[in-house]
């Protein structure tokens, strides 16, 4: 039996990145305990991010930006989306972190947000592979 495990996904928005890539490991791996935040929550997730995760049949619209937390920190695997905005970047004070270096969506059209999510997919899968053991 695997033992439960706790995944952060952080970013700076968490409006984009780690919305996707926590509701990949909802559909993929829902054994986990799953969470996303940002350093600088935006209101709302970017609606693009929506759009191409329930082209694939996944809904994240119930899923909402949260501000990064201590009490997050201490999850067993924290994977930092990628930062472009330096002096608020996760993984300049989380340590452990795993860095996937994912661009951002802010501000990118449909067809690149499509090559992000393909991104953050396999990613996700290959990180699912790492954490369920052979059967």
């Amino acid at each position: 039996m695997v033992e439960e495990k706790k995944i952060l996904f952080v970013c700076v928005e968490n409006a984009g990145r780690s919305q996707m890539a926590e509701g990949f490991l909802r559909e993929y791996a829902p054994k986990f305990e799953v969470h996303s935040a940002g350093t600088k929550p935006k209101s709302q997730l970017n609606p693009t991010v929506i759009e191409v995760m329930k082209e694939i049949g996944i809904d994240i619209t119930t899923q909402k930006p949260k501000e990064l937390t201590d009490e997050m920190i201490s999850s067993s695997i924290t994977v930092n989306m990628g930062c472009v905005d330096r002096e608020s970047c996760p993984s300049l004070f989380v340590k452990d972190v795993v860095n996937w270096n994912i661009p951002d969506p802010k501000d990118k059209d449909i067809e690149q947000v499509r090559k992000i999510r393909d991104q953050i997919k396999n990613e996700i899968l290959n990180l699912v592979k790492k954490l369920e053991p052979e059967q």
